[in-house]
């Protein structure tokens, strides 16, 4: 197992995660918490669309990972009493698999095509007259023995959903009708997602415990809820009735590396390599790569954004440079760790 899937924030979701989504993601809109702006224009969205009795318009989600696309996606096929289909970008590999999948599509289902930004340039024209018209045309054979069957689809929502939005295509983002794009959550939104989280465990769980747990989820529900479950692994093993207090929550997020502002070693080894190797930089994203051991789209997807996000790291023409707080902070964390550790002589 690699190191970046041993994460507890990494964005990627894991199989576990996906087992738990089940029964903790909303059914409904009112059960959405956050992204107030984008649940009010949704709800006008459906309701016009239900009274015209109409298919809703295209619609493409986009923001990092972890925020609720898939989750919107869903609920938005239970208020529309729709089917939907799930499918991911990587997993359409040839024009035929499309077809299948467009052709066994019924009146008003939704096709959910998530990380669509990764289809191939084949696939992705073939969605063009399949989103304009409701048609695809098929080329069978070759030469002068080739010929062309069209196929006429039933009306359909697609649904695609991105975290790279800058890499879709001018054409195919044109056809989408509907833009949303997610953003990070307060922490606010996310202590409730954790106390509703909570509830559906079965896991006793005090509010200032799940500010705590929210304030380290980095702005997103998928890690504040993978949190939710460490923590309460942790409780069930050291407390003796399993319940979840600031205490029980501080001493299990201490053991699992991640500190106040919710960075773990990768965020703060990234921070301490341009501190000390960098003098707080500028340093360019190709020698930063080199120096973590990393990749560096590992690097741009999974570790800067919410350093990004928060004010820690800085992007300018000359390279990567830590701000004063990130320089602060990553500072009282090695003064401590020296007292805690004091060098042996």
């Amino acid at each position: 197992m690699t190191q970046e899937k041993q994460r507890i924030v990494f964005h990627q979701e894991t199989e576990e995660d996906r087992v738990y989504s089940l029964s903790l993601r909303p059914a409904r809109l009112e059960e959405f918490v956050g992204q107030k702006d984008i649940i009010s224009n949704l709800q006008v969205s459906l309701q016009a669309a239900k009274k015209r009795k109409e298919c809703l318009e295209h619609m493409l989600l986009s923001g990092p990972p972890g925020l609720g696309k898939t989750s919107l996606a869903n609920i938005i096929a239970h208020e529309m009493e729709a089917r939907i289909t799930v499918t991911s970008g990587p997993a359409i590999e040839r024009a035929g698999d499309l077809i299948g999948i467009l052709t066994n599509l019924e009146y008003g289902d939704i096709l959910f095509i998530d990380e669509i930004h990764r289809l191939s340039k084949v696939v992705e024209e073939f969605l063009y007259p399949a989103m304009e018209n409701f048609k695809i045309d098929f080329v069978v054979d070759k030469g002068p023995y080739a010929r062309t069957i069209n196929f006429n689809l039933k009306p359909f929502t697609l649904i695609g959903a991105t975290t790279r939005s800058g890499l879709l295509t001018s054409p195919l983002r044109g056809r989408f009708g509907i833009f949303h794009h997610l953003d990070f959550y307060e922490a606010q939104d996310l202590s409730q997602i954790v106390m509703n989280s909570a509830k559906k465990l079965n896991v006793a769980l005090e509010p200032e415990a799940a500010m705590g747990i929210a304030r380290r989820a980095r702005g997103t529900p998928r890690i504040a809820n993978r949190l939710l479950r460490r923590v309460r692994d942790y409780a069930q093993v050291k407390t003796k009735d399993g319940r979840i207090d600031c205490a029980v929550s501080d001493e299990a997020l201490q053991t699992l590396g991640i500190d106040g502002m919710g960075l773990d070693e990768n965020d703060r080894r990234l921070l301490r390599i341009i501190d000390e190797h960098y003098r707080g930089g500028p340093v360019g994203i190709e020698a930063l790569a080199a120096t973590l051991n990393e990749e560096v789209d590992t690097i741009v997807d999974v570790i800067e954004p919410y350093l990004l996000k928060i004010g820690f790291l800085r992007r300018t023409p000359r390279g990567r440079e830590l701000t004063e707080p990130s320089a602060k902070h990553i500072r009282s964390l090695s003064f401590r760790k020296k007292e805690i550790q004091p060098e042996l002589y």
